[in-house]
């Protein structure tokens, strides 16, 4: 299920299914914490799904795992490549050594240095550009061409869409039904498979995407009908600095969520802090994006029981000191 005969019909709970079949021996399952300081802050009962404990701190080794699984021999022989700020950067490299398959990931310039020396850790060749002034797109197009490697974008590929909502699909296995699910909106991977996931076992929960308040273009595009395209976004969460929606993932949030809300760079600071004085967890600000929306108030969740995927936990200690601090 790839390129043009990709439809979104066809992108069905079942390949999620598949999806957690394939991973589940390699993936961790990660705990669904709760806080009782959280609750009451919220008025309602809220589960975290803490992906900043996943394999490489992040929800992307799903859905890279599960479509480097998937290649031919050939396929593998030859390599991957693969575009990212970071998280899917270590992801498709963790996976890469895994499976025994050579790597190639373009990521910007200024990606964080804890998700640059990761990703070089796990044994990938790095590419670097300039994000302000160069498509990271074209450059792991030509990297393909040029080298006969696998291109695996970061969130529009059906087999990472799949992988992405396999942590859905444990949340609800551990927790049973919800009213409601808060999930991070970048390029849509993880909200695509998460709600696909919600609206097969539970229709009656109600999805929202999260997106830092300076790159809404998934917003624009859900309450327009049609892929807004915006310029590189200015905010702390790098995980969703992306200009559009894919192709791919559009449709299904389209179909299958219910809405799609944003935060304010201050509001993911509070939530980080938050994470870790009372939960005494490290978070990544794209991480805290569910988490933020929830504690925001723009979102009556009185008397609800709500799911929170808490998608990362990969900043460097630094730069988290400083956001932290720049707060008070």
């Amino acid at each position: 299920m790839t390129g043009d005969a990709f439809s979104h019909e066809a992108f069905s709970y079942e390949a999620v299914v598949d999806a957690h079949e394939r991973i589940a021996g390699v993936i961790s399952r990660t705990p669904v914490l709760t806080s009782t300081t959280a609750d009451e802050r919220v008025g309602a009962r809220l589960h975290f799904k803490c992906e900043n404990f996943q394999r490489m701190g992040a929800f992307k080794f799903r859905g890279a795992y599960n479509a480097l699984a998937q290649f031919t021999p050939e396929q593998r022989r030859r390599g991957v490549v693969a575009f990212s700020s970071g998280n899917h950067a270590q992801g498709v490299a963790l996976a890469a050594r895994l499976l025994g398959i050579p790597a190639v990931i373009v990521m910007p310039l200024d990606a964080p240095t804890i998700k640059l020396e990761a990703t070089r850790g796990y044994g990938a060749e790095v590419v670097l550009y300039d994000r302000a002034t160069e498509d990271r797109e074209a450059i792991g197009q030509r990297l393909a061409a040029e080298r006969g490697l696998t291109l695996i974008p970061p969130y529009d590929h059906p087999h990472v869409m799949a992988g992405q909502g396999t942590a859905a699909k444990e949340l609800f296995e551990e927790v049973g039904p919800l009213d409601a699910l808060l999930v991070p909106l970048g390029g849509g991977g993880l909200l695509s498979g998460c709600a696909t996931v919600a609206r097969a076992l539970h229709p009656g929960c109600r999805v929202i995407g999260v997106e830092p308040e300076a790159g809404n273009d998934g917003q624009q595009s859900f309450r327009s009908g049609r892929i807004v395209h915006i310029g590189l976004p200015a905010t702390i969460a790098d995980g969703a600095q992306t200009q559009h929606l894919g192709r791919h993932t559009f449709p299904v949030i389209l179909e299958r969520v219910d809405d799609v809300v944003t935060v304010s760079d201050r509001q993911l600071v509070e939530a980080m802090a938050f994470f870790a004085s009372r939960m005494k967890m490290l978070v990544e600000p794209t991480g805290c994006l569910g988490a933020a929306a929830a504690f925001s108030g723009q979102l009556d969740l009185r008397g609800l029981r709500v799911g929170v995927m808490v998608s990362g936990g990969n900043i460097d200690l630094e730069r988290f000191g400083s956001l932290i601090q720049g707060a008070r």
